[in-house]
């Protein structure tokens, strides 16, 4: 059977990305872009980049972050990981190493630019996007940012409209956060939640 009109660009625009090498020279581990989407994605996922275990799996959020996100999204892991209702498009599609005092190094800069408008055009059915982390923010929310991540999440309800949801990254490390801001348990969760089982429920 032919494949739906339009899927046929898609799997070979992410033929592409899986074969760029534009940055290869600088990553550690060498160039293994994460990506996944299908056409009729309803939910994208605008996260930063792949860890180590995300680029030894080719997986993306397979890892104890994204069991966090799966918790957050209250979704089981066979929704989350169908192309044809969630998508997944980091900042960076390569693990690009980490700092010498530990954490993992800013997405490479080059990925967003030359990937991004290309692959949104052929997402046409999202409904909710989630901007995971300061650099999803800092492209697609721009100047309308507050001045830190935590008061641009505080005020997710001002670009709900626009079906935008800036998120702080499920990592470890943000712990700490979730307990100093208990209103994103409280207030973002249930309005994510009723969101997501709306578009794929």
């Amino acid at each position: 059977m032919d494949p739906p009109a339009g899927d046929a660009a898609l799997d070979s625009l992410l033929g592409d990305v899986r074969a760029c090498r534009i940055c290869a020279d600088t990553l550690p581990l060498g160039p293994r872009p994460v990506v996944r989407m299908a056409k009729g994605a309803r939910i994208l996922i605008i996260g930063q980049a792949p860890g180590t275990k995300v680029h030894e799996t080719g997986l993306p959020w397979n890892d104890a972050s994204g069991d966090r996100l799966r918790d957050w999204l209250d979704l089981s892991v066979d929704d989350f990981y169908d192309p044809a209702k969630l998508a997944i498009m980091p900042m960076g599609f390569c693990y690009p190493g980490r700092f010498e005092r530990g954490g993992d190094l800013p997405p490479r800069p080059e990925c967003a630019p030359a990937w991004h408008d290309a692959l949104l055009a052929h997402l046409p059915d999202i409904e909710l996007t989630l901007l995971i982390g300061q650099y999803a923010q800092q492209r697609y929310l721009g100047p309308r940012r507050a001045k830190t991540m935590t008061e641009t999440v505080h005020r997710f309800a001002d670009y709900l409209s626009d079906n935008l949801l800036p998120m702080p990254h499920p990592s470890w490390r943000n712990t700490a956060w979730m307990k100093k801001n208990p209103w994103f348990e409280a207030d973002l969760l249930p309005v994510l939640r009723q969101r997501v089982h709306r578009l794929l429920g």
